[in-house]
């Protein structure tokens, strides 16, 4: 981290899959400003023994999609836009990452290291890919209904494994699991007044039970690497807290698989750290819509690319 860096009273938020594009993170690349940007894809590269930061910025956008691509990718251009902030002195009093989003927010709050990092998110992307064929199954976005009476719903499901995956706000949740159940769930929640419950384009029912053996992997995965301790919490999304303990931190990953991510309670969770502003470090603006439909109140600004990246830093 630059010697210019200091604590600021601003939270770092990292978006997970689905919020990757082709091109993104390239304005970083090629700004000569930065040449510690461009030594990132390049060791990213390097330790991945593959042209991921090729396939970054040409695509094909099937290709990037694939999890086993999107998670690495997705990762160092989330960690490359940090070390701008870093270099320019803005350094995050709390992180939280939604889902894969957590590998980035641990790297931002110093647990692990970069190319740890790139490591995990690899063996990660490949085990929950291989988790897919091995035990198939879809997701589905549940729109227009509170997340205790969409657990109400499919609890009443009988034609196999579905749970709550990903509690991004209010009235917007994803379930998860066998592909007959998240079918039966789907019609029973729409005929509970639910306002849309459709498939998501995904290769496995993540966040649920048929990523054990995902979990298996990418715990021993996890066994040899150092987690130090944060410079500032980083919210779970297992435990929808902020945890300051690295051995805590590292369980929880592996839990993290099998597990819902509990986005709306882990807003609620950093307002009341009264954050001066949230960041949201990475491509698109996902989280900031779903941050808004969470804590309407949060000041939350996309860091995407350099022009809004100098914008942001103009208002420290």
């Amino acid at each position: 981290m630059s010697t210019q860096a200091k604590t600021t009273n601003a939270a770092m938020l990292f978006p997970g899959q689905g919020s990757q594009s082709v091109g993104m993170g390239k304005d970083f690349y090629d700004n000569t400003e930065y040449p510690s940007c461009r030594a990132l894809f390049d060791e990213a590269d390097a330790i991945l023994g593959r042209k991921l930061t090729d396939l970054i910025f040409n695509g094909p956008m099937e290709e990037l999609t694939q999890t086993q691509n999107t998670q690495p990718a997705l990762f160092v251009v989330e960690a490359v836009i940090t070390e701008v902030l870093f270099v320019r002195g803005v350094v995050p009093m709390c992180t939280a990452g939604h889902s894969l989003g957590e590998y980035s927010a641990l790297y931002a709050a110093g647990v692990i290291s970069f190319a740890d990092g790139a490591r995990l998110v690899a063996a990660r992307g490949e085990a929950m890919a291989a988790a897919g064929l091995a035990n198939p199954g879809v997701m589905a976005a549940v729109l227009g209904m509170e997340r205790d009476k969409i657990a109400e719903v499919i609890s009443q499901v009988r034609s196999g494994i579905v749970v709550t995956a990903n509690e991004n706000a209010p009235e917007q949740t994803v379930i998860s699991g066998e592909s007959a159940a998240v079918g039966e769930a789907c019609e029973l929640l729409k005929a509970s007044g639910a306002k849309r419950a459709m498939l998501l384009p995904v290769s496995g029912a993540f966040h649920s039970p048929l990523m054990r053996p995902a979990a298996e992997k990418l715990a021993a995965a996890l066994e040899s690497v150092k987690f130090s301790a944060p410079r500032c919490p980083v919210i779970a999304n297992v435990t929808a807290k902020p945890e300051t303990d690295p051995s805590v931190l590292k369980e929880l990953l592996i839990k993290q698989l099998i597990s819902p991510v509990r986005w709306v309670d882990s807003m609620a969770a950093l307002s009341e750290l009264s954050p001066e502003r949230c960041l949201e470090v990475g491509p698109g603006a996902v989280l900031k819509g779903l941050v808004k439909k969470c804590v309407p109140e949060m000041n939350i600004l996309s860091c995407d690319g350099v022009n809004n990246v100098y914008s942001l830093l103009d208002l420290n």
